[in-house]
């Protein structure tokens, strides 16, 4: 087992595990209900736009956080706001903005080369090269979005599934989009330096589909996404460690093997079942046609629809009493003549 234990003597990979624990729960968690209200364009968006606000706030002498916070921020805003309109769609509101974004960081960046070097790590990831400071804004914000889904829960669940109806019942939709664009815009800037621009909507997106795969429950949906989200985070960094791979990539790769692992079961479990319930009601099937009769069964008679008008007939009309032509004294006996006509 020293495998486990050797990389946990160098303060990188210590760093590193961290923030891949924290980022991994935090887009597992984010991941659901961007999932849910078909949002993955917009994460994968905002992490563009991001990109380009990060490389304005550097080039003014800012901080990544905060400009690049405040301009995923303001994306956000104005993606609903132009998409509220009904003039332009939502996907087309955001392939405007967001792309227009980070076309501006790419124009800046290709503008002066001299830092050109300092925004790998945002498009593609560092996670071994975090610093405390890294750890304790992902910190902070991973704790403030598990508060927001804690005492929003009911209203975010609602939203979920039917925006209109839940606007209909007095949930504030707009209000509910703003704050969890807000959310999703700091949970992006946040995990920026650990997986990169590029792959932060497959972090985001992939643990939750993978969690809804497997239960039906709110409640668990959320809590089996940032329990996969966490546990690829953990096998990605020894799988980096080892190989010498980029461990974002190696991040993302292990959630979609996991994923296509839970597709595949998940696959074969319903055709079992589907299989199991096919069999349990062939007997039955079978049963039943059995004891019905029809009229192709060569041993059953079929009867014309007047027999039994004739029979009751028949049952109904008295015997005639006659007498034997034999024997002029003894009892009368019953004929069946009347019934044979009748018949």
């Amino acid at each position: 087992m020293r495998w486990l234990s050797d990389p946990w003597q160098y303060a990188f990979f210590r760093h590193g595990m961290i923030a891949a624990v924290l980022a991994g729960a935090l887009c597992g968690l984010i991941g659901v209900y961007v999932v849910l209200r078909k949002m993955s364009y917009v994460g994968h968006g905002l992490s563009h736009a991001i990109f380009g606000g990060a490389v304005v706030g550097y080039s003014l002498g800012s901080s990544l956080y905060v400009f690049g916070g405040l301009w995923g921020a303001l994306s956000a805003v104005l993606i609903n706001a132009v998409s509220r309109t009904k003039r332009v769609g939502h996907d087309a509101a955001i392939g405007i903005i967001t792309t227009g974004s980070f076309a501006l960081g790419v124009a800046i960046i290709s503008r002066g080369h001299s830092f050109t070097r300092n925004f790998d790590a945002a498009l593609f990831g560092n996670i071994l090269g975090v610093t405390s400071t890294d750890l304790w804004v992902l910190t902070g914000v991973t704790i403030a979005a598990a508060l927001g889904v804690f005492f929003g829960y009911q209203r975010l669940l609602f939203v979920a599934f039917d925006e209109d109806v839940a606007g209909a019942f007095g949930v504030q939709t707009r209000v509910l989009d703003v704050m969890f664009s807000v959310v999703l815009a700091a949970a992006i800037i946040a995990t920026m330096r650990v997986l990169g621009v590029t792959l932060i909507a497959a972090a985001i997106v992939t643990p939750a589909v993978a969690a809804r795969m497997t239960t039906n429950s709110f409640g668990r949906v959320l809590g089996v996404s940032v329990v996969i989200g966490a546990l690829c985070g953990v096998i990605g960094m020894y799988v980096s460690f080892y190989n010498d791979i980029a461990s974002g990539a190696t991040i993302t790769l292990v959630a979609t093997a996991l994923f296509a692992v839970v597709f595949a079961t998940v696959t074969i479990r319903d055709a079992i079942r589907s299989t199991i319930r096919a069999a349990r009601s062939h007997p039955e099937k079978e049963l039943a046609g059995a004891t019905a009769p029809t009229r192709l069964d060569p041993w059953i008679t079929p009867r014309s629809p007047n027999s039994s008008t004739a029979s009751t007939t028949s049952a109904s009309r008295p015997p005639t009493l006659v007498r034997s032509s034999s024997s002029s004294d003894g009892p009368p006996r019953v004929s069946a003549k009347s019934s044979k006509r009748a018949n």
